[in-house]
């Protein structure tokens, strides 16, 4: 199976049969409560929590490699960033210092900044699984009709759903296009040189932007002949009735978050902290 960026894939899960409405509002709270809380013990559950509704949905690595990659790529970076802008910051949250290895100026690595950042870590994990579910589980039309059941604008429902709905047509354009380019000799492929396969691949982005603006150029004129946004509401066809698993998930998803803000009580704030 090809790699997909962000789109629907298909499963029969106890996931996928969830509404829209109800995958949105718990990937919400979920989302919400794990980047409140820093509570480590706590996060760690969550983070075991969220990796077995990543694995309940069907989703497989070989699926959204390419996603999870960048994914990995750019949260490494940002724990590098962090360490690079703010060594002591660990050190000012729990208030003290325990040296681990000596550096160079400020960049001393402690424990205190070690322990801040594998919570940023778990983080990570606690909160990009479920978006990931919500996306790749969740028909386009069917995730425009939850964002509007809880209120937001259907004209910026029916957008967010257009672009998710879009988004794998672009990657198969892009993949026609470089097989075209490459039956005309212009190596793409791991075989050519990287700065090579660099400039190959901008070389198609521009008749990929115009093959995007001429569809969009069509799916606009289509939506004004159909005299989309006369009116302040709309029906919706794969709108579905909220069910007995849906307020069974959303109630699960309530106590953990109730179970995440006692913490903050416990723990007098949003921090553990072990080393006191």
């Amino acid at each position: 199976m090809d790699n997909h960026l962000i789109g629907y894939l298909e499963r029969d899960t106890w996931i996928h049969r969830l509404t829209g409405t109800t995958k949105l509002i718990c990937f919400l709270l979920l989302s919400v409560i794990g980047m409140m809380t820093y509570d480590t013990r706590f996060l760690v559950a969550l983070g075991g929590f969220s990796l077995y509704l990543f694995s309940a949905a069907g989703i497989h690595y070989r699926d959204i490699s390419l996603v999870i990659k960048f994914i990995v790529f750019f949260s490494v970076l940002n724990l590098l960033a962090v360490y690079l802008f703010a060594p002591e910051y660990g050190v000012t949250i729990y208030g003290t210092r325990h040296v681990l290895i000596e550096g160079i100026g400020r960049y001393t690595l402690t424990q205190e900044q070690l322990f801040y950042e594998f919570n940023l870590l778990i983080k990570y994990i606690v909160t990009i699984p479920p978006g990931l579910i919500f996306l790749f589980t969740t028909n386009p039309s069917e995730l425009a009709a939850s964002i509007n059941r809880i209120g937001i604008s259907y004209k910026i429902a029916y957008a967010v759903a257009l672009a998710l709905r879009y988004i794998p047509d672009i990657q198969d354009d892009f993949r026609t296009i470089a097989k075209a380019q490459q039956a005309r000799g212009i190596e793409l492929s791991k075989k050519a040189p990287l700065k090579k396969r660099v400039a190959g691949n901008l070389a198609i982005a521009i008749p990929l932007i115009f093959s995007s603006l001429e569809r969009i150029d069509h799916i606009s004129a289509a939506m004004e002949l159909r005299r989309f946004g006369k009116h302040k509401t709309r029906t919706w066809l794969k709108a579905r009735p909220m069910k007995k698993a849906d307020s069974a998930a959303i109630s699960c998803t309530i106590c953990i978050v109730l179970i995440g803000v006692s913490l903050f009580f416990v723990n007098g704030g949003r921090f553990y902290n072990p080393f006191q």
